[in-house]
């Protein structure tokens, strides 16, 4: 079980930012321990270990088209060679090239010992005589693949806190391996609090509302790798809520709620996280999202989210997914930013960052434009499913108009 060092989130101003939090995010200890587990199931895990390359990629010289192998310095300008022979991929070791000769070769076959270049079959034509008539002008090595181009044998293949893809299970099997050292999961306790929340499908009061935060929040917190208890709604009483984050703090690596976070009389989680720990830090400089508590209970890390949906994606996109990764020792990496035009105006206040959802579509002179959703509110979940992503404006950006260059994250990265 992970614990946040005594300054994680230490901050001495009145908000924290969004940068000084991700930086304390990079220094926290991975809680998951390890395991081996087969490729097909590695996708998505955190690697363990490094993995040193124990063969050559590719392990020998082969053709990269289909074609005819030669020694170059035997076609000069132009030549008309002999076939000796026929190679196709799989091939046992074939005979050395014989001098001024060619041997038809395909795509993925060894290249025979003598031979350094390979004619593609199109460029080439062949007579009557059974010679294959070659143009001039070939660079050596041309169409061949070198023994290790890709990586040489004690090469490091994949270094250790990568998040495995698709492409890196490739380049392990690649390389021959069959199964890798993991992270186990992150164990992740979720839940809501407040009265006025009810399942979906209960019958609701007229005050109470369908809670959509913690549907929203498991299924982030599963794409970010982790493995989610749901504890459900908790009620509006700290005693309620303080034993249950003491519960989960047990058997959990992360806890993670939304809502009650904020100063009102009826906000009971932070008073809550002090009964059994202590909370670190509460308010950061993004909207929407502003109330964003951090700190942990008994050792294990604690987030706590808004309560406004839109604002509970927000803060779990930059500030929880980041640490459930860190937590799992994940090399942490911010997302990447594309820039487009924007087709809207807006003014914010100097040092807070903030996020705008935007459709794209492309614009007349090519680059995409940002079109910002007509309403901005941090409830509106419409504002999420009729957008493409985000803009991002930095703390130091008070205004944008139309035409402006502003920073784009497609939600297609934050998930």
């Amino acid at each position: 079980m992970a614990q946040l060092s005594d300054d994680c989130f230490a901050f001495g101003g009145e908000l924290l930012t969004v940068a000084a939090a991700l930086r304390a995010i990079g220094t926290v200890t991975c809680a998951a321990t390890a395991e081996r587990v087969k490729l097909d199931a590695a996708d998505g895990r955190v690697l363990a270990e490094d993995l040193v390359a124990p063969v050559d990629l590719p392990p020998f010289a082969n053709a990269a088209v289909d074609g005819y192998a030669v020694h170059l310095a035997d076609v000069g300008d132009a030549a008309a060679l002999p076939v000796d022979g026929r190679l196709a991929a799989g091939a046992p070791n074939a005979a050395p090239l014989r001098p001024a000769t060619a041997r038809r070769i395909f795509t993925g076959a060894a290249l025979p010992a003598g031979a350094d270049t390979i004619f593609m079959q199109e460029d080439v034509r062949l007579d009557d005589e059974g010679r294959v008539h070659l143009p001039g002008g070939l660079k050596r090595g041309a169409n061949t693949r070198p023994k290790g181009e890709d990586i040489v044998a004690g090469a490091l293949a994949l270094r250790q806190g990568q998040l495995l893809r698709p492409q890196h299970l490739a380049l392990a099997a690649a390389l021959g391996f069959r199964e890798l050292a993991v992270r186990t999961p992150i164990r992740l306790a979720l839940f809501s609090t407040g009265d006025e929340l009810v399942e979906p499908g209960q019958p609701a009061g007229a005050s109470q509302r369908y809670d959509s935060n913690r549907v929203l929040l498991a299924a982030l917190a599963r794409r970010a790798g982790a493995v989610v208890t749901d504890l459900g709604i908790l009620p509006d009483r700290r005693g309620t809520i303080a034993t249950a984050l003491a519960e989960a703090a047990r058997h959990h690596d992360l806890i993670l709620t939304s809502g009650g976070v904020s100063v009102g009389e009826e906000d009971h989680v932070r008073l809550a996280v002090e009964a059994n720990g202590r909370l670190t830090f509460w308010r950061l400089a993004i909207k929407p999202g502003r109330p964003v508590a951090m700190g942990e209970v008994a050792g294990t890390p604690f987030v706590g989210l808004p309560g406004n949906p839109v604002a509970a994606f927000i803060t779990f996109v930059h500030i929880a997914r980041p640490l459930i990764r860190a937590l799992a020792g994940a090399q942490v990496e911010p997302p990447a930013r594309f820039p487009v035009r924007a087709a809207f105006s807006y003014r914010k206040k100097t040092g807070r960052r903030e996020y705008v959802r935007v459709r794209i579509e492309p614009g007349d002179d090519g680059w995409l434009t940002a079109h910002k959703h007509p309403v901005e509110g941090a409830g509106i979940l419409t504002s999420l499913t009729e957008t493409a992503g985000l803009v991002e404006l930095p703390e130091p950006v008070t205004r944008v108009a139309p035409g402006d260059t502003v920073l784009y994250l497609p939600y297609e990265l934050l998930l």
